[in-house]
């Protein structure tokens, strides 16, 4: 807790050229949006430096320079921009993907701490710890075009970006953003510090981390009521849900561990020993690894969600507190989605045939 709480890139010869230019330009930046998305981004607080991660080889690949310790981190959808937050001088860095160098300081309010980026790509909301506000930034213009005045620590946004969940371990609550407005839509008492959020990939659910009681509380987005608490392990801060919905990774600090729970019951399936003091967490685009940042350790531990166990330790930063990989493609909804050959258009999950598409929505709506 202590820890939370200190500083949180001839014609027809000439038009041949041209095409062939043009054509190698694309290719080489939808390779490095691609490589954007599977890369994970690392705050590493005393160092003022973000680790850039290759998940292929999990090495670090980039150490970029940023502002005065850095704290939440968010991707961009395409992969293009990772914006970073710097605690202690009320910024926010954007660094481009493709060359890993910051294209942009947004100033924001006092003490920022959490930031999310809405599903279109078009803003991101960070979190100002000490004016109590949240800067909502333009990413076409890279300019606070709004601010709202509500008390939050960590948001995540719902699928179809029409709502923000944010934290709050002041009053011990969960406000519920209208996007379109930018005005609260409702607040939901969870006590305790929540601190650590996730929605669901179909968006029914979010799951909150509750540093107060070790317990992760499950609010129904339907109803925004509490529909589930699961006790985890001590102090749990980050946590994040794979994209087919079936399991969350809920990161606690004080044990040094990291609880698996099964959504479909709300129960922890397996809890997995990890580096000193864990606090980010992030799921890879494609389901398959847990990215846990250990800040006591300054390390990055990978865990195999097929096996839950630690495959990888990748040396970072001093002091690393969060990761962010790109927003992962959203799977289908519902069924008529994979209706029509519509199962084969998506990438991530993918599926084999109709039937394995139609299992996919059956389980996020057990």
């Amino acid at each position: 807790m202590t820890s939370l709480t200190q500083k949180f890139s001839t014609l027809f010869f000439g038009a041949a050229i041209r095409v062939v230019t043009l054509a190698l330009f694309l290719l080489v930046f939808v390779a490095g949006a691609a490589l954007a998305q599977t890369r994970g981004y690392v705050t590493n607080a005393l160092d003022n430096t973000v680790s850039v991660i290759d998940p292929a080889t999990n090495t670090v690949v980039a150490t970029v320079p940023v502002g005065a310790f850095p704290f939440g981190v968010a991707v961009t959808p395409n992969g293009a921009f990772a914006y970073v937050v710097n605690t202690d001088d009320n910024t926010v860095s954007v660094i481009s993907a493709a060359t890993n160098t910051v294209v942009a300081t947004v100033p924001v309010g006092a003490r920022p701490a959490g930031v999310a980026i809405t599903p279109n790509g078009a803003f991101a909301y960070v979190s100002n710890n000490l004016d109590g506000t949240i800067s909502v930034i333009s990413t076409a213009t890279n300019t606070v075009t709004a601010t709202i005045p509500v008390h939050v620590i960590l948001i995540a946004f719902t699928p179809n970006g029409a709502f923000a969940y944010a934290t709050d371990f002041t009053f011990g609550t969960v406000t519920v953003i209208d996007t379109a407005t930018n005005t609260v839509a409702a607040t939901v008492t969870v006590g305790g510090l929540p601190f650590g959020v996730a929605i669901s990939p179909n968006g029914a659910f979010a799951y909150v981390t509750d540093l107060g009681s070790n317990q992760v509380f499950v609010i129904s987005t339907a109803t925004n009521t509490v529909v589930a608490t699961v006790m985890v392990g001590d102090s749990p801060l980050g946590v994040d849900i794979t994209p087919n919905g079936a399991l969350a990774y809920v990161a606690n600090q004080n044990n040094n561990s990291v609880s698996v729970i099964d959504t479909a019951t709300n129960t922890v399936s397996a809890t997995v020993p990890v580096g000193s003091f864990p606090q980010g967490l992030a799921i890879t685009p494609n389901g398959a690894f847990a990215y846990v940042v250990n800040s006591g350790g300054n390390t990055v531990s990978v865990i195999s969600t097929a096996t839950n166990t630690v495959v990888a330790t990748v040396p970072v930063g001093n002091f690393p507190q969060f990761i962010a990989f790109g927003v992962r493609t959203q799977g289908p909804t519902n069924k008529d989605q994979c209706k029509n050959g519509g199962w084969a258009t998506f990438t991530n999950p993918t599926f084999r045939n109709q039937g394995d598409c139609v299992s996919y929505v059956n389980h996020l709506n057990h």
